[in-house]
């Protein structure tokens, strides 16, 4: 089995503060395909920021991650159950979900192991989804200084797992009775000092910041400050949304 990856423990705290909330016209998508709602399981559930939205619409929620630090900042919901294990072997019992969701976590996983928990966990006709979001993009100034930022600066310091996210999922197997998705978008309203917190969240920064004991982020904050009016002002900033979805056929 690929041996499990865990690049989020360290910056857990800044993760939950920073990291993009997805937006609601998502959650209605997946609630629109599903005939049930009793449960629903969200692996690689990182600080249960899915968890927690699932939680308002289906009676359980169980939630996993191998990060019992990210999981530490999940908020205690008396309908979700977290779990620190693999998503790969869970103790759930087969035919259980409803509902199976992987938010910006599946290109971390051994893709035929955890195909085969999801077929055992699922129950007939439930729905799987799996869905990330790629690089931000705020105007036409700000994009490319950003873009070489990430491919040129750090992009040595990405796992080889990022090719998946930056193809949009769509060179992953998968294995399901796949059925169409619309795109969906991010949209925030950021100050620098937001955006600045999450680029801190990339796994890329902290590998360049334990190579070369400086980070990288702050001279390219520097760099977009020059084209920030103020550090406190707000720009519209909006993060692609890409998604694959389908039902288990048993």
């Amino acid at each position: 089995m690929k041996p499990p990856v865990d690049n989020f423990s360290k910056q857990s705290a800044q993760y939950s503060l920073y990291r993009p909330r997805y937006p609601q016209a998502l959650y209605e998508f997946l609630y629109s395909h599903i005939s049930g709602k009793e449960a629903a399981w969200d692996c690689g559930t990182g600080n249960g920021q899915v968890a927690v939205e699932l939680s308002r619409r289906m009676t359980h929620v169980w939630a996993t991650d191998i990060s019992e630090n990210q999981l530490k900042q999940a908020p205690a919901i008396t309908n979700i159950t977290y779990i620190q294990t693999r998503a790969e072997q869970t103790d759930f019992p087969s035919n259980t979900f409803n509902l199976i969701t992987i938010a910006q976590a599946i290109h971390w996983f051994d893709f035929e192991k955890f195909y085969q928990e999801v077929y055992r966990t699922a129950k007939p006709n439930a729905l799987v989804a799996a869905w990330g979001y790629g690089l931000l993009h705020i105007d036409p100034l700000l994009d490319p200084i950003i873009e070489a930022f990430y491919s040129d600066q750090i992009g040595n310091y990405w796992d080889s797992e990022r090719k998946y996210i930056d193809e949009d999922y769509q060179t992953i197997p998968f294995p399901f009775k796949e059925i169409p998705t619309p795109m969906f978008a991010i949209e925030v309203n950021w100050n620098l000092p937001e955006l600045e917190g999450y680029f801190n969240t990339w796994s890329s920064v902290q590998k360049y910041m334990a190579k070369h004991q400086h980070n990288p982020v702050t001279p390219f904050i520097e760099q977009l400050r020059a084209h920030w009016q103020t550090p406190t002002d707000r720009k519209s900033i909006r993060f692609p949304v890409f998604m694959r979805a389908g039902r288990i056929v048993k």
